[in-house]
Protein backbone atom coordinates (compact mmCIF):
# COMPACT_ATOMS: atom_id res chain seq x y z
CA UNK A 1 0.00 0.00 0.00
CA UNK A 2 1.34 3.25 -0.84
CA UNK A 3 2.67 5.47 2.00
CA UNK A 4 -0.48 7.63 3.49
CA UNK A 5 0.12 11.11 4.82
CA UNK A 6 -1.99 13.61 6.31
CA UNK A 7 -3.94 15.28 3.18
CA UNK A 8 -3.39 18.48 4.34
CA UNK A 9 0.14 17.81 4.66
CA UNK A 10 0.80 16.48 0.75
CA UNK A 11 -1.29 19.84 -0.07
CA UNK A 12 0.97 22.03 1.75
CA UNK A 13 3.97 20.23 0.56
CA UNK A 14 3.05 20.44 -3.10
CA UNK A 15 2.32 24.45 -2.24
CA UNK A 16 5.25 25.03 -0.82
CA UNK A 17 7.19 23.56 -3.34
CA UNK A 18 5.35 24.67 -6.45
CA UNK A 19 8.35 26.75 -7.43
CA UNK A 20 10.96 23.95 -8.34
CA UNK A 21 10.96 24.07 -12.28
CA UNK A 22 13.01 21.01 -14.19
CA UNK A 23 12.56 19.21 -17.72
CA UNK A 24 11.70 15.77 -17.68
CA UNK A 25 10.91 13.31 -19.84
CA UNK A 26 6.40 13.22 -19.49
CA UNK A 27 3.63 10.87 -20.89
CA UNK A 28 0.23 11.70 -21.83
CA UNK A 29 -2.51 10.34 -18.69
CA UNK A 30 -5.86 10.25 -19.52
CA UNK A 31 -8.60 10.78 -16.40
CA UNK A 32 -12.48 11.03 -15.41
CA UNK A 33 -12.93 12.85 -12.12
CA UNK A 34 -15.78 14.17 -10.62
CA UNK A 35 -16.49 18.12 -11.34
CA UNK A 36 -16.73 19.15 -8.10
CA UNK A 37 -12.94 17.59 -7.70
CA UNK A 38 -11.88 19.06 -10.53
CA UNK A 39 -13.41 22.44 -9.59
CA UNK A 40 -11.30 22.01 -6.72
CA UNK A 41 -7.75 21.49 -9.09
CA UNK A 42 -8.60 24.29 -10.79
CA UNK A 43 -9.05 26.73 -7.86
CA UNK A 44 -6.05 25.39 -6.53
CA UNK A 45 -3.51 25.43 -9.23
CA UNK A 46 -4.85 29.12 -10.02
CA UNK A 47 -3.91 30.26 -6.58
CA UNK A 48 -0.46 29.07 -6.57
CA UNK A 49 0.12 29.69 -9.86
CA UNK A 50 0.78 25.96 -11.50
CA UNK A 51 -0.77 23.72 -14.14
CA UNK A 52 -3.41 21.63 -13.09
CA UNK A 53 -2.03 18.55 -14.61
CA UNK A 54 1.31 19.60 -12.81
CA UNK A 55 -0.88 20.32 -9.44
CA UNK A 56 -1.90 16.44 -9.72
CA UNK A 57 1.35 15.02 -10.76
CA UNK A 58 3.01 16.78 -7.40
CA UNK A 59 -0.23 15.49 -5.43
CA UNK A 60 0.65 11.55 -6.09
CA UNK A 61 4.21 12.06 -5.99
CA UNK A 62 4.19 13.78 -2.75
CA UNK A 63 1.47 11.05 -1.25
CA UNK A 64 4.33 8.45 -1.83
CA UNK A 65 2.67 6.90 -4.99
CA UNK A 66 5.48 7.12 -7.22
CA UNK A 67 8.11 5.64 -4.43
CA UNK A 68 6.16 2.65 -3.87
CA UNK A 69 6.07 2.20 -7.51
CA UNK A 70 9.74 2.69 -7.69
CA UNK A 71 10.24 0.07 -4.78
CA UNK A 72 7.91 -2.80 -6.42
CA UNK A 73 8.25 -2.43 -9.70
CA UNK A 74 11.24 -0.89 -11.31
CA UNK A 75 13.98 -3.23 -12.42
CA UNK A 76 11.72 -6.67 -12.37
Amino acid sequence: MAKQKNSRAVIKSVISKHTKKSKKEISQLTIKIDKRLDNALVILSNQINISKNRLIEDILYESGILEEVDENYVGE
